[in-house]
C-alpha cells in the first residue's frame, strides 16, 4: 500500500489517489462519510465484532455503569452496543462523520447515548461538554500526523478527562501499516503515548494486539490504559 492509498481497499472498496494528493488536499468529513456510504459496515477495514481487548481495559478501570464514557471517533462501532448490553448508561459517541453517527443512532435507538458530530482537530461542541470518567479512542489518534493536530487532540483529552479519570488509546503500533483507509498514519508505542499525555497521567496497563480485518489482513495495535492523577 505504500505510496498509493486505496481508500477502502483494505476496507472493501477502492477509491485510489496518491498519498501526496491526500496529504495536500482532503476533506476529512467527506472522506469518512463516503467510506460509510460506499461499503457495508461489516466490510469496512476497521469493523470488529470482538471487543475483548477494549472491554478488558474498561473492566480494569472499575468504573460503575453510570460513569460518563466518551468514545471519540466512534464511527458506527458496535462497542457502543456492547457497553449498552453490559448496562452502561451514560455514553457519548462522537465522530466527524454524520453518516456514521446516524447509522449508530439508528441501530442502537438508545436514549442512553449522546451523539456529537465534531472534528477532534477543530473541536467546538466537544469543548463545551462536561469532563468524562473515561475517554476511549480506538484508531483515531493515529490519523493525526501533524504535530499541531496532535496537540489540539491531547489538549482536548487532558481538559475533558476529569481527575482520577481514565484514558484508553488503541492505535497502530510501530510495526503497523503506514496507511489506513487511504490516509497516512502516525504510529505509536506505549512510551510515545505516555510522553504525549505527560506527567499528569500514569500508565496502568498496555499490550500489543493483532486486529484481523474483514479481509483477513493483520493490523498490529498498541492498547494502553492511563489514569489521570
Amino acid at each position: 500500500m505504500k505510496g498509493e492509498s486505496c481508500n477502502i481497499n483494505d476496507k472493501g472498496k477502492s477509491c485510489c489517489s496518491t498519498t501526496t494528493e491526500i496529504n495536500n488536499e482532503v476533506n476529512l468529513k467527506e472522506h469518512w462519510d463516503k467510506a460509510y456510504l460506499n461499503s457495508p459496515e461489516d466490510k469496512l477495514g476497521w469493523y470488529e465484532t470482538d471487543h475483548s481487548p477494549m472491554l478488558r481495559l474498561i473492566l480494569k478501570t472499575g468504573l460503575n455503569k453510570s460513569a460518563r464514557i466518551l468514545n471519540v471517533g466512534s464511527g458506527s462501532t458496535t462497542l457502543v452496543d456492547e457497553l449498552l448490553n453490559k448496562g452502561y448508561s451514560n455514553i457519548i459517541a462522537t465522530d466527524i462523520s454524520e453518516v456514521a453517527l446516524k447509522k449508530l443512532e439508528d441501530r442502537t435507538g438508545s436514549n442512553k447515548v449522546e451523539f456529537i458530530i465534531d472534528d477532534l482537530t477543530k473541536p467546538t461542541k466537544l469543548k463545551k461538554i462536561e469532563p468524562v470518567d473515561l475517554w476511549i479512542d480506538r484508531a483515531v489518534l493515529h490519523f493525526f500526523t501533524e504535530e499541531t493536530d496532535q496537540k489540539i487532540y491531547f489538549d482536548l483529552l487532558k481538559s475533558k478527562t476529569q481527575s482520577k479519570g481514565y484514558v484508553i488509546l488503541a492505535e497502530y503500533n510501530l510495526s503497523g501499516a503506514e496507511l489506513c483507509a487511504g490516509l497516512p498514519v502516525h504510529r505509536y508505542s506505549k512510551e510515545m503515548l505516555t510522553e504525549k499525555l505527560g506527567a499528569d497521567f500514569e500508565l496502568i496497563d498496555s499490550f500489543e494486539y493483532i486486529y484481523i480485518m474483514p479481509s483477513g489482513a493483520e493490523r498490529p495495535y498498541i492498547y494502553a490504559l492511563f489514569r489521570k492523577k
